[in-house]
């Protein structure tokens, strides 16, 4: 498909720069399976579930993947780099985005610290470099953890510094295992109150983990879906967590995503009947307008950028021009957008 179908105009002042307070106050679009579109808040959101209703939450942990160093060993010149972590590719090497990147070349160091170099061992296609670390295990992840920023998104960063208030306004109350570089924002809405609201209206909730990469971030840069790469994310669905969804389905509940992250990779781990599966490994599943969808059967996300993977899967979940109705709804009614923004509550096309 043309990417230009995926494309909108979003005023810039939409672009929520801090989340609201209590989390759970952020509004929420519901789309309906018939495409009608109704505005409600996320503290309502246990009104539209039914007993034996199962969430589906991302546990990952965000870590402060952002570093700043400069390249060395090269004359006299020192230039600044900025290094996003996406992907961990082995105790002592990730992969990562730089900025400048076309100041690296293969061989080159990078300083983040006395006790913290690396290599740059692969340029890719799109960006991507391959970093090999001076540490590794668990003394890499501390040194991380000492000289990394939390990675705000691009949209957020370019307007405002990282501060204090993001180490905790940017990580989900479900965070248990460290290893994203982006927040799986539809969690960031929620809170113990409303989760309390959620379990005594019979439904229930299970977590699997996937670590979300900068990647997410990227634009499609190709004038055709199908001539765009996605970069993989390492993701993990327990079998016991599989089978508890799989027997909740065939006892007539709904199986409902909160974020695309977990929607991608409940659909990996599915087999082509529906059936989830124990599953380990990295994905780089896309979904755009045609896929089937196997494992999941609503949705709860925040708004897109336009032309992003994130947006055609919400188009390949609900249909196109209902999704190009929502958002038109949406920046007429003022919603906030992304990562820090509003919700929206989906639910797939009547077949």
């Amino acid at each position: 498909m043309k990417v230009d179908l995926f494309d909108f105009e979003l005023p810039p002042d939409l672009i929520a720069l801090r989340p609201v307070s209590p989390r759970d106050a952020a509004r929420q679009l519901l789309v309906h399976p018939d495409g009608q579109l109704s505005d409600d808040h996320v503290a309502n959101f246990a009104d539209h579930l039914n007993p034996g209703d199962v969430l589906v939450f991302n546990n990952t942990r965000v870590i402060p993947a952002r570093l700043n160093g400069r390249r060395t060993g090269r004359g006299d010149s020192e230039p600044a780099i900025e290094v996003t972590l996406h992907l961990r590719a082995s105790d002592a090497t990730w992969m990562a985005f730089a900025k400048p990147g076309r100041k690296l070349n293969v061989g080159d160091a990078i300083t983040f610290s006395d006790d913290l170099v690396a290599v740059v061992q692969a340029k890719n296609v799109g960006g991507e470099i391959e970093l090999t670390f001076s540490r590794r295990g668990a003394e890499l992840d501390a040194a991380i953890a000492a000289h990394g920023v939390m990675p705000l998104p691009p949209y957020i960063a370019s307007k405002r510094a990282t501060d204090e208030r993001d180490a905790d306004d940017y990580q989900t109350m479900f965070a248990a295992r460290d290893g994203a570089v982006a927040a799986p924002t539809a969690s960031l809405h929620f809170t113990p109150d409303l989760m309390r609201r959620i379990c005594e209206c019979g439904a229930s909730h299970e977590f699997v983990t996937l670590h979300v990469g900068a990647g997410t971030f990227l634009p499609v840069k190709a004038d055709d879906t199908t001539a765009h790469k996605m970069h993989s994310e390492w993701g993990e669905v327990d079998p016991v967590v599989a089978e508890r969804l799989n027997a909740a389905r065939a006892a007539g509940g709904r199986i409902i995503a909160i974020g695309t992250t977990a929607l991608r990779l409940l659909e990996s781990a599915a087999d082509t009947h529906g059936r989830l599966h124990g599953w380990s490994g990295a994905t780089d599943i896309f979904i755009t307008p045609g896929y089937r969808f196997r494992a999941v059967d609503g949705l709860m996300t925040n708004f897109h950028l336009p032309r992003s993977t994130l947006f055609m899967l919400v188009s390949a979940f609900c249909g196109l021009e209902t999704m190009q109705a929502a958002y038109a709804h949406a920046i007429a009614g003022r919603y906030r957008f992304y990562s820090y923004g509003d919700s929206s509550l989906l639910w797939p096309a009547l077949q």
